[in-house]
């Protein structure tokens, strides 16, 4: 290949490598100065906003938020819709109607709708497209398009401390108790009791907590060991090195 071409192609390629940079710099600010705090709401005037929540940016659907509570701390991933009301511009009196407790975490695509109460309580976490709603579709005329069938509701209640996974969906009137545990593409439907775990659809407790037998059935794994009091990450940075080390060594 001729010398020139060589100078051009390297020329190309640093000038496509800051190109790249500085749309990752702009994208940055961008997120940045698009999340909504209690502090830069921006168009969003929710009821409350809690010191520390952070809804990122994009934002997704949003609306009736005059209804809606986060508590402090919570986190909001890209693209989570947040709605109260079955359609924005609706008056919906005097209550809340979709509460989300302190530390509450809505993982990336998540949906809430809420046409009638919702809560999540403090410390629940939500792995990403994971779907709440208290609206069901309604299909007793067998004449009528179910889309234009009036739907049914019934208000949600999850409990502090659950752990919700990805792409699990919480029907109307589902009551999940504290510390409960939803596998990934469940469907919850129905009570779920304190300290259960739940899979399938529709869903069903496949593991409980007993207060004198523990987990039943037990647990396939070991607790996990914590890190102690103390350790710093740069110790932990060190030691992940030396494991690093000895396995290359085996």
């Amino acid at each position: 290949m001729p010398k020139n071409r060589n100078s051009f192609s390297s020329l190309a390629l640093r000038r496509r490598g800051l190109a790249s940079r500085a749309v990752h710099r702009v994208w940055a600010w961008v997120q940045e100065t698009g999340a909504v705090t209690a502090q830069h709401p921006g168009r969003l005037r929710f009821r409350r906003i809690g010191t520390g929540t952070r809804l990122a940016f994009p934002q997704g659907t949003v609306f009736g938020e005059q209804w809606i509570e986060l508590g402090d701390h919570c986190i909001i991933g890209e693209q989570v819709t947040l709605t109260a009301g079955l359609m924005p511009d609706l008056d919906l009196g005097a209550e809340t109607v979709l509460t989300l407790g302190d530390g509450v975490v809505l993982g990336r695509g998540s949906h809430v709708i809420a046409d009638t109460s919702v809560s999540i309580g403090s410390d629940t976490y939500c792995g990403p497209y994971v779907y709440i709603t208290s609206t069901n579709h309604s299909y007793d005329d067998p004449h009528e398009p179910v889309g234009k069938q009036w739907p049914r509701m019934e208000p949600v209640e999850i409990g502090p401390g659950c752990w919700i996974g990805t792409g699990a969906v919480i029907l109307p009137g589902a009551r999940l108790g504290r510390n409960v545990v939803v596998a990934a593409g469940a469907v919850v439907r129905g009570e779920v009791p304190d300290h259960a775990v739940v899979a399938g659809a529709p869903a069903r407790v496949v593991r409980s907590w007993d207060p004198e037998k523990g987990w039943q059935p037990p647990l396939r794994t070991p607790a996990p060991v914590p890190i102690p009091d103390g350790v710093t990450s740069e110790q932990l940075a060190a030691v992940a090195l030396l494991l690093e080390d000895a396995a290359d060594g085996a």
